[in-house]
């Protein structure tokens, strides 16, 4: 029986190689623990940060993580995204983010700690930019993910269009505005799945992303 006295840990992984960027990328994992004593197949929630944050902003901000793996008995993964709204951005090829965080990570985490290995065991969520990656990823990769969220998510980054070096990574939108539309979390979900993900979507009405977190349950629910 697994005593008391045990409890998540987690760790800094800095080995962690981007093959598409060409660059070690810093990742946080927690692992529960349960998997110190039993090599069972845990879920992985892959946990986004937000502009302006990095791979440890949630282990500072939220250390009750720790608890939470313990109490489901999951892993929480925290990879770095740095500014890059987790896009692999086509105008700019060494912004690839969207392959590090739906493919290296996962093929790591998964070669190195007793994770599920099938869509059932995985979700993908976060905060405001990291909301976004949350559902972008979630929907784009449908087939890997089988739950995605968003807490106050930039789920439609048109409105924004001299904010958060968004026109570095997707062009102008005078240019451009097909990549602004194609990388919109609101008309990402429209493409056709084979299965959906389980979903949810939080935000407070004061923030900022109120409006397009609105519209954007009303398009899923209407």
């Amino acid at each position: 029986m697994m005593s008391k006295k045990q409890s998540a840990i987690f760790l800094i992984l800095s080995q962690l190689y981007s093959k598409a960027m060409q660059k070690e990328i810093k990742c946080v994992v927690i692992i529960p623990a349960v998997v110190q004593d039993e090599t069972i197949p845990l879920p992985v929630v892959y946990l986004l940060h937000g502009y302006g944050g990095w791979y440890s902003n949630w282990i500072i901000r939220v250390p009750e993580l720790k608890d939470y793996a313990d109490q489901y008995k999951m892993m929480i993964v925290c990879p770095d995204g740095a500014n890059s709204w987790y896009f692999d951005s086509p105008i700019d090829s060494s912004i690839r983010y969207e392959t590090y965080v739906s493919k290296e990570v996962p093929e790591y985490i998964e070669s190195h700690y007793p994770a599920i290995k099938n869509r059932n065991g995985r979700a993908i969520t976060g905060l405001s930019m990291g909301g976004h990656g949350g559902l972008f990823l979630g929907f784009r990769h449908a087939d890997f993910y089988g739950a995605c969220g968003s807490i106050s998510g930039g789920v439609d980054i048109r409105p924004f269009k001299k904010n958060w070096e968004l026109n570095q990574k997707l062009g102008d939108t005078l240019n451009y505005w097909d990549n602004w539309n194609k990388y919109s979390v609101i008309n990402v979900i429209e493409a056709p799945l084979k299965e959906k993900p389980v979903v949810i979507i939080d935000c407070g009405t004061e923030d900022f992303f109120h409006s397009v977190n609105r519209s954007l349950h009303e398009k899923c629910w209407s």
